[in-house]
């Protein structure tokens, strides 16, 4: 059965759908039969906001359908997009383990289900089931790593041409598309890429337009193939054309006559050495 939005409703995390990748494939069925019971499923809509950030913590999000984008903003409006949670991630772990606020925005980036646990009923779980602990290390472990290759890429220097191919590299792996030659869905437009990787949707244009141009990426705008990865993970800047440099000018300086003073003195030295001569 499927919901207004096509996605099939599913409300029992013990089935395959929710266990096949991500933080629940990792619990026992005593684990995921007690999740069950304090979760609520539920779908929205695209750009649906789950959480704000600075928000006081509520609880924990479990992706289980589609994306969920991850931003921070600033006051004057700028947005950085941290990175796109995939199912099986889970979101506001952070904030619900140390009851701080929610450090990022979580914002559908296209219709999809998500499950809901409270911050009391997930102490509570954490309490009955100690195992889990070591799974939640791991999730803020690759949430961790996550940040720190964003804050690189953004941070270090790299050009917006490294930038936009790293990411293709890394969303197309993503989904599923290991290998050279195989088609990948980016639903994602020029603007949302450039949040992500902190850029302007006019840079990431060119960009992408420079990769069709030398046999890089082709496809449609959502349906993309990169025949060569080799090539595009290689790829560089272009460095900047030498400017020519022209003859050199030197300014001159024009002289000053001498003062009066000056003069006179001058004067006076000539006419004594032709005295004495």
């Amino acid at each position: 059965m499927l919901d207004p939005y096509g996605i099939e409703l599913s409300e029992s995390f013990r089935s395959r759908k929710f266990r096949r990748s991500g933080f629940l494939s990792q619990l026992s069925p005593d684990e995921l039969k007690d999740f069950d019971a304090i979760k609520y499923v539920s779908t929205c809509p695209a750009d649906r906001i789950l959480f704000l950030e600075q928000q006081r913590s509520r609880g924990i999000h479990l992706v289980c359908e589609g994306q969920v984008k991850l931003s921070f903003s600033s006051s004057e409006g700028k947005t950085l997009v941290l990175r796109i949670a995939k199912p099986g991630e889970v979101l506001g772990l952070l904030s619900t383990l140390s009851g701080n606020p929610y450090e990022v925005t979580a914002a559908a980036l296209r219709p999809c289900q998500v499950a809901f646990v409270s911050s009391t009923d997930f102490q509570k779980i954490l309490r009955k089931h100690p195992a889990l602990f070591q799974h939640v290390a791991n999730q803020l472990g690759l949430q961790y790593r996550t940040a720190c290759e964003q804050l690189c890429t953004v941070g270090l220097g790299v050009s917006i041409v490294e930038r936009v191919a790293k990411f293709l590299l890394n969303w197309s792996v993503d989904r599923g598309a290991s290998r050279n030659g195989i088609q990948f869905t980016l639903p994602l437009s020029h603007e949302e890429i450039a949040e992500h990787i902190g850029t302007t949707r006019e840079s990431v244009s060119r960009a992408m337009g420079e990769f069709r141009s030398q046999g890089l990426v082709e496809g449609t705008r959502t349906a993309l193939l990169i025949p060569n990865r080799l090539a595009l993970r290689e790829i560089r800047a272009r460095p900047a054309s030498p400017q020519k440099r022209g003859p050199r000018l030197v300014r001159l300086t024009p002289l000053r006559p001498p003062t009066p003073g000056i003069r006179h003195s001058l004067s006076k030295q000539a006419a004594g050495r032709r005295k004495s001569a």
